[in-house]
């Protein structure tokens, strides 16, 4: 209710601006000079409570699809405090902005795009950068007018230079208190009782924040008015020019027939020939099929002992891995170029057509257990990795979608786009909590007891989410890891970490590590 008052006497594009300053405030303090941690999904909430109040207005009917991308964000948010590793904590960095981008353009768009066509990637874009630019030089229009919109011009002018004195005056008192404190002791501990941070500002980093806020506000407000007050903009399409519509005048044709004329008109679909496909598919299935049959007992062959001259089991690996992924995608294309363009036709070229997909598909599931198998030898030789892992990880993935993919040649209604997408959201979701590095370093273990080979340098390298299983084996082992347990020890106990900062991985791996050293 008293929200309510204020964005009557305020005006609804003010308390946008307002509440994206707060916001920008919040951004600082949250990751100036700290580590991702809790600051992340807090960050994230708040970023929906501010998108979702002053949009609330535009937001379309909660659809299954948006709560899945809702929880998506939410999950992958939470790895900054569940989880410590380096590669998802670096890929999620660019995973969730652009996952929130496009839950927000489908939750507010006007255009309301389809969530499974690739034109809500275009108007996730034009919104993020188009339409938030365009609303830039708004937020700057609004603190000019706004100031004194029911005042005298001369009042309107004396509260104009009081702003403006105060924008000039903040980056400056942040300057000269910089440079007092560092050159007084006692003009320092005047200023003690103070919030710390002020007397802890250099010349450059008061600048610095000053600007960080104004930046970051600004492109919040322009993102959120970028929904509530939207442009369409028809990238190279002229009226003036358009011989249609010219004609329509010259005949005095209504524009709207004329435009419903072109609506309805059938626009350009690429088909595929049946016969070119079949032909086609025979074709490369033949070379698929021979390349299957060769290789077969030199592909699963090595789990024997049977490589070729020469070859190592890391040449054997690296070269039948791109090989037949090389391979596989090739194939993948092939499979879904012919499912979209080809025309749906009951007779026998398009059952020859079906099967050659199903074979089609078949060698490219050999194919990748054949790369799968590979690596498994590559990593009972060599011990387990992250780019190891990822792969297996790759495979698994595009076999799916290889057998989705199959399912559509026979059930014509099956919706390919929305399975891909959501399956592709759902998998990388619950890739980042797998615990991958707790299953690299369970399976590297379990390689030591089976050959006595242990890779102490990898397992060293692992984030504080291996710890715990670093911290059993050690115990099992008569004290094998201490060393390094230790050592990770001394590293985590003397970094000084804020609140915002917290992890959960890192937490769990503190208090382990204090119960078995004893300290």
């Amino acid at each position: 209710m008293m929200m309510n008052k204020l964005i009557t006497r305020l005006g609804r594009p003010l308390v946008a601006l307002m509440g994206a300053f707060v916001l920008a405030i919040a951004h600082q303090y949250l990751f100036y000079d700290q580590a991702l941690g809790v600051s992340y999904p807090i960050f994230v909430g708040l970023l929906y409570l501010y998108m979702f109040y002053n949009a609330k207005d535009q937001r379309t009917k909660p659809t299954l699809f948006g709560w899945t991308l809702f929880g998506a964000i939410l999950l992958l948010s939470l790895t900054y405090v569940l989880f410590h590793n380096p590669f998802f904590r670096g890929l999620n960095f660019i995973v969730v902005p652009s996952l929130f981008f496009l839950h927000m353009t489908y939750t507010f768009s006007t255009k309301r795009p389809a969530w499974f066509k690739p034109q809500m990637i275009v108007d996730g874009l034009d919104h993020l950068i188009v339409q938030s630019l365009r609303h830039v030089p708004t937020a700057f229009r609004l603190v000019k007018t706004s100031a004194g919109s029911t005042m005298g011009e001369r009042r309107k002018a004396t509260i104009g230079k009081v702003l403006m004195g105060i924008v000039i005056a903040m980056p400056l008192m942040i300057i000269v208190i910089s440079l007092l404190t560092s050159a007084d002791g006692a003009f320092d501990q005047l200023l003690s009782g103070i919030p710390g941070f002020l007397s802890h500002f250099s010349f450059g980093e008061g600048i610095f924040r000053f600007i960080w806020l104004c930046v970051v506000c600004v492109l919040l407000f322009g993102y959120l008015w970028g929904f509530i007050d939207s442009k369409k903009f028809e990238w190279g399409h002229n009226e003036a020019s358009d011989p249609l519509l010219n004609r329509a005048s010259d005949q005095h044709i209504d524009r709207a027939t004329v435009h419903t004329v072109q609506y309805r008109s059938d626009p350009f679909k690429l088909e595929l020939d049946p016969i070119v496909t079949a032909t086609v598919l025979v074709a490369i299935n033949i070379v698929y099929v021979l390349f299957v049959i060769v290789q077969f007992s030199y592909l699963f062959g090595a789990g024997e002992g049977m490589l070729t001259s020469g070859s190592s089991y890391a040449d054997y690996a690296r070269s039948g891995f791109f090989e037949l992924i090389a391979v596989t995608t090739i194939n993948f294309a092939l499979l879904m170029g012919t499912i979209i363009f080809s025309k749906t036709e009951r007779n026998l070229l398009q059952r020859i057509n079906n099967i050659m997909l199903y074979i089609l598909v078949t060698c490219s599931c050999v194919m990748l257990y054949s790369a799968f198998i590979r690596l498994v030898l590559y990593e009972q030789a060599y011990g387990y990795t992250y780019i190891r892992f990822l792969v297996h990880a790759f495979m698994i993935f595009l076999a799916v979608l290889l057998i989705i993919a199959g399912l559509r040649i026979h059930f014509k209604t099956l919706p390919l786009a929305k399975f891909y997408i959501v399956f592709g959201i759902v998998s990388y979701v619950i890739l980042n909590y797998m615990g991958m590095d707790h299953i690299i370093a369970e399976n590297n273990i379990v390689r030591y007891q089976e050959s006595g080979v242990l890779d102490e340098e990898y397992l060293h390298s692992l984030s504080t989410d291996a710890i715990p299983t670093i911290i059993n084996f050690s115990q099992e082992e008569h004290s094998i890891m201490d060393e390094h347990l230790t050592e990770q020890w001394k590293i985590l106990s003397e970094k000084d970490r804020d609140w915002a900062s917290f992890n959960l991985s890192v937490y769990r791996a503190e208090r382990a590590l204090e119960d078995y050293l004893g300290t």
